[in-house]
């Protein structure tokens, strides 16, 4: 297997990364359009198209700057490839998001819809991250474990990529039964998004010690902003654990036994 894996379609050869990124935004949204027609939506057509849209401006402002702050120089050399960062798109886009529903005078919490989505299109997107190889940027440090992969430097490392997908489409289900709290009025609107993206920061912890990265004190830029990202939803975080057990388990849910 050579990295970066291409897509041969028509004749044409496609980057990995730009045929996921594609899949990602075009899956992610249909699921989103599936969630609304199941749960009913907490604003109006018109805000949520602006949300939406301050969303994909944050996103894209973000990923790049935490990009860059991450790593300027490898940033530089990655180009059009590299040099962006989940962690960064989400945060942007939450603080666009914020800053639109300010200006809107819209008070409500409204990422409860897009969690799963956002789930999905980075699961799908960490495909692309996998068939790219080293140019990525995102594989693991060395490892003599069976399913290390040679992305081809002869160093066979962790698939974190994979670990990640994994990770997602786990988190995907736990997302789901959270929608269902929620329009039960078991959780609160919102804690859906506070799970998320809670639950991705402190994976993305613990996965980045697998990663090569630059550390200050012990940690990378990124894991040193997911640390901040629940210090900033510990509030959440602790009401949400507290409620854990309606994840699960609910009245009138519960398996008869005899």
């Amino acid at each position: 297997m050579h990295f970066p894996i291409y897509f041969r379609i028509w004749g044409f050869s496609f980057h990995p990364h730009f045929v996921m990124e594609f899949l990602a935004y075009a899956i992610g949204f249909q699921v989103y359009l599936v969630l609304k027609r199941k749960f009913s939506d907490v604003i109006a057509p018109a805000e949520r198209w602006q949300v939406i849209a301050a969303a994909v401006f944050g996103a894209a402002l973000g990923s790049r700057m935490l990009g860059w702050l991450e790593d300027p120089v490898l940033a530089w050399q990655a180009g059009l490839v590299g040099g962006k960062t989940i962690v960064g798109a989400l945060i942007g886009g939450w603080i666009a998001v914020e800053a639109a529903k300010a200006r809107m005078g819209v008070r409500i919490r409204t990422g409860d819809l897009l969690a799963i989505p956002l789930a999905v299109g980075i699961a799908i997107g960490r495909v692309g991250c996998f068939l790219t190889g080293l140019p990525d940027q995102t594989y693991g440090t060395a490892t003599t474990l069976p399913w290390g992969v040679d992305f081809g430097d002869g160093v066979r490392r962790h698939p974190t990529q994979l670990y990640e997908i994994l990770f997602l489409v786990a988190l995907c289900f736990v997302l789901w039964r959270g929608m269902k709290m929620v329009s039960r009025s078991v959780w609160q609107t919102g804690d859906v998004f506070r799970l998320f993206m809670i639950s991705y920061a402190l994976w993305r912890v613990g996965i980045d010690f697998l990663k090569p990265e630059p550390r200050v004190l012990g940690l990378s830029l990124i894991q040193w902003v997911c640390l901040a990202v629940v210090a900033y939803c510990w509030r959440d975080l602790r009401r949400i654990v507290g409620a854990a057990d309606t994840l699960f388990t609910t009245a009138g849910e519960r398996i008869p036994h005899g």
